[in-house]
């Protein structure tokens, strides 16, 4: 009994001891949480900010001690992030608008609720089938409809190719989602005409017009060769619009081009210088003025772009007229004996020869012009013109300077007597256009050189009109006349009355140019084959049918 006593004492002090031992550790390790007060910004003392947490440990008999303020090593301190809040929807429209005016399709698409699959392909398609090649975007007044919609007016305007500035007026309307707000894109935010499944194409449509007009009041003639020149010859034009669908209404359409606008061209000499260069191989032009007036009554080119006009060719012999008037002022007369050889050398220079390499003595100026002696205008010109009055005549009273019009020549001051030879007969530097060569020979027939124009009046820039010595016009007229009737071109099938001169123009690379020049009763023209070769045997013979065709 007394055992058994014992052995619950020891149990029960057993136990006490256990108990209390857990009691000491449970209570070291009990840890509070107190708030600790912050103080407030100065200036803010009634709205004083929630306090932060602060750690206390409390033990078994104790106090709460404070725990050291400062963390322990190895924490992270996590800073407080304030989140940006969202863009308004003025912001978000302006955002849209700049970036479809700067073509960024991903960045739009990013700003629309629910874009559809294939919006990039419907703002490249609507571009590209329009032909838009540019777009500004002015924003107008934003209103908000709600808390949760609003509208943005705004004007664009798209530049399209061949019609020019298209404006339009549209919304752009934004609803927030989930606090943000988007577009909210539909067809008709690219263009009204779009709502409700409407379309815009563009319709071509070639239809008749009336054509530039000759100055009968006649369309040119078919295949005029002046296509460079004059709009509209083929009396058709392309007409485009812009068209809505369903409804058929033109929201824009090309300009309406003038008709009936008359020139100087006259109908049947246009279209006989047309058919006259029919079956020509190479390049050629031909272009006719009026004698007393230097209107254009006809321009056929096929050389390429206004080459007729303004293209610069070395004229060969044709400037032998320029030159011959050069010497008639000097002094001679269309009888005056000239030495007439197969060759000539200039003192201590170069030497010059003609093609028919024949020795034909001394001949009157008229011959040795209708021969065509390069020897003869060497010579004479090493002799006679060495004071630069051979460029001053070509500058002074047959155009070759720069100057406003419509034709293009010119000849430089030379270097030396080679190069005054060489200009004599029109090489060196001596160039001109098919057209100033016409108005050459149109000064010739009349007595005064003037400007080729293509108006009724000459423009208020335009050269004033130089009159020739009538002695030189007269000696000029008869010296043209026997290349016809005795000379190079005395073959070429030339109708009565014509007068000329025939040219055969060097040139470094290809053959030779061919040309020839002239007049007939109210016409002067020139003719010009682009390494044609020999000007009388190709140049006279187009002029021929040109002329038969009168």
């Amino acid at each position: 009994m007394r055992d058994r006593r014992l052995l619950v004492l020891i149990f029960s002090a057993t136990a006490i001891l256990v108990f209390g031992v857990y009691g000491v550790v449970a209570s070291s390790g009990a840890v509070e949480t107190s708030p600790s007060p912050r103080p407030a910004p100065a200036g803010d003392a009634g709205d004083a900010e929630t306090p932060e947490p602060r750690a206390t440990v409390t033990r078994a008999g104790n106090t709460p001690s404070p725990v050291p303020s400062s963390p322990p090593p190895n924490l992270v301190t996590f800073i407080p992030v304030t989140p940006t809040p969202p863009a308004g929807p003025e912001t978000v429209a302006a955002n849209y608008l700049n970036a479809w005016q700067a073509g960024d399709l991903t960045g739009m698409a990013g700003m629309v609720v629910d874009p559809p699959a294939d919006f990039d392909v419907r703002h490249r398609g609507f571009d590209a089938d329009l032909r838009v090649s540019s777009l500004s975007l002015t924003p107008g007044d934003l209103r908000l409809k709600g808390e949760e919609t609003a509208e943005l007016s705004f004007r664009g305007v798209r530049a399209v190719n061949g019609l020019g500035d298209w404006p339009f007026d549209s919304v752009l309307r934004l609803e927030q989602r989930f606090g943000v707000w988007k577009v909210r894109w539909s067809p008709e935010t690219m263009h009204p005409s779009l709502r409700n499944g409407g379309k815009l194409r563009l319709k071509e449509t070639e239809v008749r017009r009336p054509a530039t007009l000759t100055r009968e009041g006649d369309p040119f003639p078919r295949d005029s060769k002046a296509g460079h020149y004059f709009d509209g010859l083929s009396n058709t034009a392309v007409d485009l619009k812009l068209v809505e669908e369903p409804s058929g209404q033109v929201v824009l359409a090309s300009p309406q081009a003038a008709s009936g606008t008359r020139t100087t061209i006259s109908q049947p000499v246009q279209a006989a210088a047309a058919r006259a260069l029919d079956g020509v191989e190479q390049p050629a032009a031909i272009v006719a003025v009026d004698v007393q007036t230097a209107q254009v009554r006809a321009v056929a080119d096929t050389l390429g772009g206004k080459e007729a006009f303004n293209g610069l060719y070395p004229p060969g012999s044709t400037f032998k007229v320029v030159t011959a008037a050069a010497l008639l002022r000097g002094g001679l007369t269309p009888d005056s004996p000239v030495a007439c050889p197969a060759a000539y050398t200039i003192p201590n220079g170069r030497s010059f020869s003609d093609s028919d390499g024949i020795d034909h003595g001394a001949v009157p100026l008229t011959t040795a012009f209708a021969l065509s002696c390069n020897t003869t205008f060497a010579q004479q010109a090493y002799e006679r013109l060495r004071d630069d009055r051979l460029r001053a005549e070509a500058a002074d009273r047959f155009g070759f300077r720069e100057k406003p019009g419509l034709s293009s020549c010119r000849i430089q001051p030379y270097g030396s007597p080679d190069q005054l030879g060489s200009d004599a007969i029109g090489q060196n530097s001596v160039q001109a256009s098919p057209l100033c060569m016409a108005e050459v020979a149109a000064a010739v027939a009349s007595g005064v050189w003037r400007p080729a124009i293509l108006t009724e009046e000459s423009p208020g820039d335009s050269p004033a009109p130089v009159p020739l010595d009538e002695g030189v016009a007269a000696g000029l007229r008869t010296m043209m006349g026997a290349v016809v009737t005795q000379g190079t071109a005395s073959q070429a099938g030339l109708p009565p009355g014509t007068a000329g001169k025939t040219g055969t123009a060097e040139v470094a690379n290809g053959g030779d140019h061919a040309w020839f020049i002239g007049y007939r009763d109210s016409l002067a023209f020139a003719v010009f084959v682009r390494h044609g070769g020999a000007g009388g045997k190709v140049a006279a013979p187009i002029a021929a049918r040109f002329l038969n065709a009168l």
